[in-house]
């Protein structure tokens, strides 16, 4: 059995409450599996998240965990909140 080792993975935000986040992860390319649900918790995430949030799973060495990055937000945009007003 080869486990991987180095790899990226895109996450997407679908819910969340206080405590936990359901998100989409898909490899980097694109596999023929389609996507994978996970339920992770918030406080896993170094930024605040919200539904539609972009972040990546990132593990690029053998001695490293795998971390949490969020895409960085558009200059010219603030942060969304999760709510509209």
């Amino acid at each position: 059995m080869t486990i991987l080792t180095t790899f990226i993975l895109v996450g997407m935000v679908d819910t969340h409450d206080t405590h936990f986040a359901t998100v989409e992860l898909n490899t980097t390319p694109a596999s023929n599996g389609g996507p994978a649900i996970a339920v992770m918790p918030v406080t896993a995430f170094p930024c605040e998240i919200y539904e539609g949030k972009v972040f990546y799973v990132v593990k690029l060495h053998d001695e490293q965990d795998a971390v949490i990055v969020c895409q960085k937000e558009p200059e010219d945009e603030e942060p969304r909140r999760g709510k509209t007003d």
